[in-house]
């Protein structure tokens, strides 16, 4: 593999992270119900997530993506690595779909669609 390419590994292991860290948080905190209107029984519910194993996990993953985007930085212009940041909305729109029943609306795939199909005009110019 040549070296370039194992740069974008960097790029790839932040989109990773980042994903899987926000369908695990949804996951685990639909789990657990709304947030309750009080001010210390928010503090409670939020500090009762915090101690979820699979919370912990997606907060370790937003670090860890925030060690690989540094990584990635050292390698690219940021003007190149962020426009790949948009698939982020791709993966997760359709690991919401398939994992957690989420529904699949026409305004959201145009949505993503025109997030994407500006990224690529932005990229190129």
């Amino acid at each position: 593999m040549s070296a370039r390419l194992f740069d974008y590994a960097y790029i790839a292991a932040t989109i990773v992270l980042t994903v899987y860290g926000q369908v695990v948080l949804k996951w685990r905190v639909r789990g657990y119900g709304a947030l309750p209107e009080e001010t210390i029984a928010k503090f409670r519910f939020l500090f009762g997530l915090f101690l979820d194993p699979f919370v912990l996990s997606g907060i370790f993953a937003a670090f860890l993506a925030s060690l690989a985007w540094m990584a990635a930085m050292t390698k690219f212009e940021l003007t190149h690595a962020y426009p790949f940041m948009s698939l982020n909305f791709v993966v997760v729109l359709l690991l919401s779909v398939w994992l957690l029943g989420e529904p699949l609306t026409i305004p959201k795939v145009l949505g993503v669609a025109l997030i994407v199909a500006g990224t690529v005009v932005v990229a190129r110019g």
